[in-house]
């Protein structure tokens, strides 16, 4: 190649040679002069904080002269390591980067062959390959790595900290001599202000914070309890501030950051700056009753209230506490009463919105608390963020109650309420319960709730003797308000005598004078009985016809009849007129109650399987029922021996007919028309069998309650309706519940431990008569079944409930048709929300369901 060649190459090489040479020329700077600007920005950080000022006159020589050996260092360092890059080293450099070293290949020329035409062929060849290399070079990337020559990276210390510099320290100190020679009175020039200083108002208030450089107005108001932060730059003492908002003296010794606290109206001035500032003192909260107390006939009240307060509320409680010099000291209650705490409850308050003024609605069900029923006080308290109580309402009323119909359960209530009054009631308590259990019949409607009441009484007697302690004494109340309750709801087990009790308990009230709200709250549980009648009815595939007299004619009642019946008997309620309403109201139940449940053809003729295994459960709870009432008479004879002789064989003949009738209290559906007349005739004979089980009056109680489970034990292998479904499994798992109650009271029997076994007797009868329900139920669904494989042409007519209405889709039992109306939809919403709203406030709850709670009110 001749040199015009090669001057071309290389000035279609000039920008990667150039950059390769500048690259050098970063690596050769980095090598030899790192030690010389480490040194140098080490130097402007000192200067740049004026650390050199904070130090004294020997230390600062010392530091200069360190500084001076380290440049002087760092410029003999470069000298001998830093070497200039010619344009030939940048052409070898990139030369040696690319593979073959194609640019001393295009420079070279033939040595031989020139004569030699293939020579020339193969060697133009090769030059053409090169420079297609050439034209492919790149820069090469310097290597500016030092950390051989550096290790322990000063070179990276320094850097950051002149980083540092840039951002924090002042570069015009350096321009003056007072900024770099330590010890001269001078003062240092500062890049922005010479103070600052925020106002920051208690949390609580959730005011925001006052930047005061920027507070152009001479006058301000803060609330009382804000913090002043100050910051004073430059040398102490030289910025002039004063105070008279702390009420506190000034510091002795200036500082360059300190906090105020605002306590009361005053002065701040700082430089040549002042404001007047007032303090505004919190204000404490307020929260008063808005209305009357709302309560409900199952005790449940509904107490509305207002809150208000300048920055918000926090908290608040309601406690109420006993107004004795309200309370009627008759009876149980002339005793004085053991001391007890006041009742707290925690005030709902608001999720969303402010809560400097609102209104909330406190709903909460008091019935078991031993109080309800007597005067109390209500004493409302409101806490806000400063933690001042407010000025509360009181208001004196009477603590709201369950209100009981049937008269055994509710003088078992009024007996819980008077032990807990105080425990020197429990030998009145004790006579009182054993009047009642003296002639009980007529008066329990079942064997369970009289055994548990008996149960209640022989462990009240027993631990009155030894001394009845706190522990004990609310244990046997708990008892007692679970037996009323048993007495008050479960005797309407049957849908019939839940409507029946229904209208007794609406009657009752229009005598008395209840309450608007006492009305409507027993008008619902009226329309709830008869849905439920109803429902009833058409689960069992059976019509409900109303006879006309004797004429034999039937007539279909609709849903829209009943309904309006309702609000008739309502609305007269309303207006007065007492005795229209309860004649309305006779009328009603009389067209209820004529509705006649007949059987269809397949349900005739003789008992199938599952009709037998029913007989055979309801005879096993029978005997189990004799057993029961043996121990409980052996119980009473441990304590009072011979006393209860008389009562025993007065009530033997009761008692098996009791457990005559019970035995169908959920599995004769199917059979209840056909046993409502055979019952008068067999209770006699029925109660001597109940006495003795089987006949065989041999072997003690441990012994016939052994033979009485293994009997029930066969009956559960035996072939029992349902099996599959839901009511049959639930039926199953009942009866083996039965199964092992009757083996505890087996072993207790056999320990002598009557009492014990008195209460697994009650179970093994509470799971043998909801197995009896839930195999009433499986039957029910076969024989609905087989009816629905019958043509729809035949069974037209019988295609609809007893209020005329057609069944559902898809053979479901009901209609589709919409029976809430708009009113009633509204009051059972309100009720949701108010029970949601009452739960959400009870801090005793898991955190995790108020979350949730509180996200369903945020919704609705």
């Amino acid at each position: 190649m001749n040199e015009n060649d090669r001057k071309i190459a290389l000035y279609e090489l000039a920008r990667p040679l150039g950059l390769t040479r500048l690259g050098m020329l970063a690596e050769q700077a980095v090598r030899g002069f790192w030690p010389l600007w480490s040194a140098l920005l080490a130097l402007f950080v000192v200067l740049s904080f004026n650390l050199q000022a904070n130090v004294s006159v020997e230390v600062f020589w010392i530091g200069s002269a360190a500084f001076v050996a380290a440049i002087g260092y760092g410029l003999w360092y470069a000298k001998r390591n830093f070497k200039w890059v010619s344009h030939a080293d940048a052409v070898d450099r990139l030369d040696r980067s690319m593979p073959g070293r194609p640019l001393t290949a295009t420079f070279d020329d033939m040595a031989i062959g020139s004569e030699d035409e293939a020579s020339k062929t193969v060697w133009q060849a090769h030059i053409l390959r090169t420079k297609k290399r050439l034209a492919e070079a790149k820069p090469v990337e310097p290597d500016l790595r030092v950390a051989d020559r550096d290790p322990f990276a000063l070179r990276y210390a320094a850097l950051l900290f002149f980083g540092v510099a840039l951002l924090f320290g002042s570069i015009f100190r350096l321009g003056t001599p007072e900024g770099i020679l330590p010890g001269t009175p001078g003062e240092a020039v500062i890049a922005g202000p010479s103070w600052e200083a925020w106002i920051e108002a208690p949390q609580y208030t959730g005011l925001p914070t006052i930047y005061l450089n920027d507070v152009r107005r001479d006058a301000f108001e803060v609330p009382v309890g804000s913090e002043i932060t100050m910051r004073l730059y430059g040398q102490l003492g030289a910025t002039a501030w004063s105070e008279t908002l702390s009420g506190e003296p000034a510091p002795a010794e200036p500082k360059s950051a300190f906090s105020i606290e605002i306590n009361q109206s005053g002065e701040l001035t700082v430089a040549d700056r002042s404001w007047a500032v007032s303090a505004r003192a919190d204000q404490r909260p307020k929260v008063w009753f808005q209305g009357a107390i709302e309560r409900s006939v199952d005790g449940e009240m509904k107490m509305p209230f207002n809150a208000s307060d300048d920055y918000g509320v926090e908290t608040g409680t309601t406690a109420i506490t006993l107004d004795l010099s309200q309370v009627d000291r008759r009876y149980g209650l002339s005793v004085e009463p053991e001391p007890r705490d006041a009742f707290i409850l925690d005030l709902p308050m608001p999720i969303n919105g402010e809560r400097d003024n609102f209104s909330e609605l406190l709903v909460e069900n008091v019935a078991e608390h031993p109080w309800a029923g007597l005067n109390v006080r209500f004493d409302l308290n409101v806490l806000d963020g400063a933690g001042q109580n407010s000025e509360g309402d009181t208001v004196e009323t009477t603590l709201p109650s369950k209100r009981f119909f049937q008269p055994i359960a509710a003088a078992l209530v009024e007996q819980r309420r008077d032990l807990l009054w105080s425990r020197e009631n429990a030998r009145r308590v004790s006579q009182i319960l054993r009047t009642i259990t003296y002639e009980p019949d007529g008066f329990f409607p079942t064997e369970t709730s009289l055994l548990k009441v008996r149960r209640i009484l022989a462990r009240l007697e027993t631990n009155d003797q030894f001394g009845l302690s706190t522990e004990i004494r609310d244990e046997i109340a708990q008892a007692l308000w679970e037996v009323a309750n048993l007495l008050e709801l479960g005797r309407l087990a049957d849908a019939l005598e839940r409507l029946q009790q229904a209208r007794e308990q609406l009657s009752q009230a229009m005598r008395d004078g209840a309450s608007d709200e006492e009305i409507s709250e027993l008008m619902r549980e009226l329309q709830d009985a008869m849905r439920q009648y109803m429902e009833q009815l058409a689960q069992e595939g059976q019509e409900g016809q109303q006879q006309q007299g004797q004429q034999g004619e039937s007539q279909e009642i609709t849903q829209d009849q009943l309904q309006e019946m309702l609000d008739q008997i309502e609305e007269l309620m309303k207006e007065g007129r007492t005795a229209e309403a309860e004649q309305l109201l006779q009328e009603l139940m009389e067209m209820m109650e004529n509705m006649q449940v007949t059987q269809n053809q397949q349900g005739q003729g003789q008992q199938g399987e599952g009709e037998q295994a029913m007989e055979g459960l309801s005879e096993t709870l029978r005997e189990q029922q004799g057993l029961s009432d043996e121990a409980f008479r052996d119980l009473q004879e441990q304590f009072n021996p011979g006393a209860q002789a008389g009562e025993s064989q007065g009530n033997e003949g009761r008692n098996g007919g009791q457990g005559r009738g019970e035995s169908h209290e959920g599995g004769g559906q199917g059979q209840a028309q056909n046993q409502e007349g055979e019952g008068g005739g067999e209770r006699e004979g029925e109660g001597q069998s109940g006495q003795g089980g089987d006949g065989d009056q041999e072997g003690s109680l441990a012994e016939r309650q052994e033979r009485l489970r293994e009997e029930l034990n066969r009956q559960r292998s035996g072939a029992l309706p349902g099996a599959g479904t839901e009511a049959g499994d639930a039926a199953r798992e009942a009866l083996e519940r039965a199964e092992r109650a009757m083996e505890r009271a087996e072993e207790a029997l056999r320990d002598n431990q009557t009492a014990d076994a008195l209460g697994a007797q009650s179970d093994a009868m509470e799971a043998l008569r909801e197995g009896l329900r839930n195999l009433g139920e499986a039957m029910a669904e076969n024989r609905q079944q087989g009816q629905q494989g019958n043509s729809d042409g035949q069974f037209a007519e019988q295609n609809r409930d007893p209020l005329g209405r057609e069944a559902g889709e898809n053979g479901r039992i009901g209609t589709d048709e919409n029976l809430l109306g708009d009113e009633l939809a509204q009051r059972r919403s309100k009720e949701l929300l108010d029970e949601i709203r009452r739960r959400s406030g009870d801090q005793e709850r898991p955190e995790v369901e108020r979350d949730y709670l509180n996200r369903l009110l945020d919704q609705f």
